[in-house]
């Protein structure tokens, strides 16, 4: 279950909308299928219906989907899990995960964690340690409101130190124990430039995936995570020349042991991840 290594290129998608579900499934890797936030709390209860119909109809692709569901504290919860017994799906994200204990009803799934409260940052490591999250994200504007603040980011665009911070200790948590880190979303929609460069960033320091709140931030995304093809040819030399990565050794003159030959297998999971997107993008199937 912790060995799951996913595509970058995520895209929220309001679960009370199915005909979006379909066009999100053509654009990205991996669509999170919301019964949250996006979601008018009026609509809460199509949205279910909405979710249920996919599953019973044969749309919902249990493979490429995530369902976000309701924090523990919510009192849409009972109703989401209610859900989660009448339907086959068994990979979903929990909202404003809090505490391990808010994830004893969910043992048989595969969970990702969203870390988006002061307490849920404070507890990220006991989170991390529950034997069925998959994976870690967080998120910025949830978390400063809940601090009593009034925005994650500085007038230029950059987080804010707190931000940072939280951001970090998700990081550090999910890695520590071998899972997903998938980075918080960009809100600015037409702020290209900021999103490649925050994306470039998350490469750089180990996220797995960022996830979108709009359709056309996914290539972008996507173009941010992809390794270069230098990058994807000294992977694959590293690991032909040092027997898959097996003991301390040198390469090119550098010393290499166990954190270098799994950032290598990173860089060809990535690399794997853009050759079968080209894939499907040119199976009629598909298309």
């Amino acid at each position: 279950m912790r060995q799951w290594t996913p595509p970058p290129g995520w895209l929220f998608c309001p679960a009370d909308r199915p005909e979006r579900y379909r066009k999100a499934l053509q654009r990205a890797d991996i669509t999170v299928l919301d019964l949250e936030d996006a979601v008018a709390p009026e609509r809460k209860n199509d949205a279910r219906r909405a979710v249920a119909e996919l599953v019973n109809d044969g749309v919902y692709d249990f493979e490429r989907t995530v369902l976000r569901i309701h924090g523990a504290g919510s009192s849409e919860h009972t109703a989401d899990l209610q859900l989660l017994r009448e339907t086959s799906i068994g990979r979903i994200m929990l909202a404003k995960a809090e505490q391990a204990k808010d994830l004893a009803q969910l043992g048989h799934l595969e969970v990702i964690a969203l870390i988006e409260t002061p307490l849920g940052v404070e507890q990220c490591a006991s989170i991390a340690d529950t034997t069925c999250v998959t994976a870690l994200m967080w998120g910025a504007d949830d978390l400063v409101a809940g601090l009593g603040g009034l925005s994650s980011r500085c007038p230029d665009g950059r987080y804010r130190d707190v931000a940072r911070y939280a951001r970090s200790r998700v990081l550090v948590a999910a890695k520590a124990r071998s899972l997903v880190a998938i980075d918080a979303v960009y809100m600015d929609i037409r702020d290209v430039d900021g999103l490649r460069a925050e994306c470039l960033d998350a490469v750089a320091v180990g996220f797995d995936a960022t996830v979108a709140i709009h359709p056309t931030q996914v290539d972008v995304i996507r173009d941010a995570y992809a390794p270069s093809v230098d990058q994807a040819r000294w992977a694959r030399d590293l690991l032909a020349a040092t027997n898959d990565g097996r003991g301390v050794t040198t390469f090119e003159g550098r010393m290499v042991d166990g954190p270098v030959y799994a950032h290598a297998r990173r860089i060809l999971a990535r690399s794997r991840h853009t050759r079968e997107r080209g894939e499907r993008s040119t199976d009629p199937a598909t298309a």
